[in-house]
Parts: C-alpha cells; structure tokens; sequence
C-alpha cells in the first residue's frame, strides 16, 4: 500500500496527473471515499494530464462520462446504484475493451462486480480542513507489477 498526504484541492489534482501519467489503455481504478473528500478532484487532475478539454465533473446523476483524450478517460459513478447488477448493466468492463481508462467513484462498493485487476485509491479527510490522505493499494497482477513506477511517480507525496 501507498500512503499519500494531499495538503489540497491543487494536491489532489496533481496526484490525479501523475497517475495518469502511469495510466494505459483498460486500467480500472477505483475511487473510494466519503462525499467531498477529493474524488472528482483527483478525476480532474487525471483527465487534464490524459488531455482533456472542458470540465470535469461528477457523472453522479449521468452514471458514466466519457472524455476523449491521449487514452479516452471513462469517468463513472456508481453512488446511487442500489444494486450490483446495475452496475454490470453499466457495461464497464466493455468500455475498457475499447481502450480507454476508467475511474469509477464509489467503486469500492462494486469492486466484485470488476475484473481483478484494478487500483484502488480511498481517500480520507486528514485534521485540517484542505488535507486529505490517500491510500493506493493495486489488486491484480497487473497492478503489482507496476508498483515501483507507482511510487517514484508519487514519492513527492508520499506519507513520511
């Protein structure tokens, strides 16, 4: 597990870039944590570094967004999904076999539904009021392999 310490929304967002400097096309990464901890933010950060025009934001009522890019960038949110197979009706899985990368809010709750190779990323309120934890543990093979590129890519944020 990586922890990380976000001193803010520009943290956050920065965090966000560095992984998708590491991103490629059918990464899964799921996104977990309370309502405002920084789950857009990060998603933001993400899809400016993947070359995303215009702005992002929470497809929590739309349920999933797609944004063209370097590597096109699902953005999904599956918060106010009361089942596990709405989920799988989202076709996520699909949707990466066309090559983009998806980030899906809440993910956490559905992580069964996904294929087993995915990041996982929950990110916590830290004391202060713009501080945020973010803890990144990959699950799959696919994610230990790219373990060390993870953390020199987000040493700079790394909890000391």
């Amino acid at each position: 597990m990586i922890q990380l310490r976000s001193s803010g929304p520009e943290d956050t967002r920065a965090i966000g870039a560095a992984l998708a400097g590491l991103a490629r096309p059918r990464d899964l990464i799921l996104l977990a944590g309370e309502l405002g901890a920084g789950k857009t933010v990060l998603a933001q950060g993400f899809g400016a570094a993947l070359g995303v025009l215009g702005p992002i934001t929470s497809p929590t009522f739309t349920l999933v967004r797609t944004y063209p890019g370097r590597i096109p960038l699902i953005h999904a949110d599956v918060y106010r999904l009361e089942h596990l197979q709405e989920v799988i009706d989202l076709a996520l899985p699909e949707l990466l076999d066309e090559g983009g990368v998806a980030l899906v809010e809440w993910g956490d709750v559905a992580a069964t539904t996904f294929p087993p190779d995915y990041l996982s990323v929950r990110i916590e309120f830290a004391d202060e009021e713009e501080g945020r934890w973010l803890h990144l543990r990959g699950v799959g093979p696919g994610w230990a392999a790219r373990a060390e590129g993870l953390r020199r890519a987000l040493a700079a944020w790394e909890k000391g």
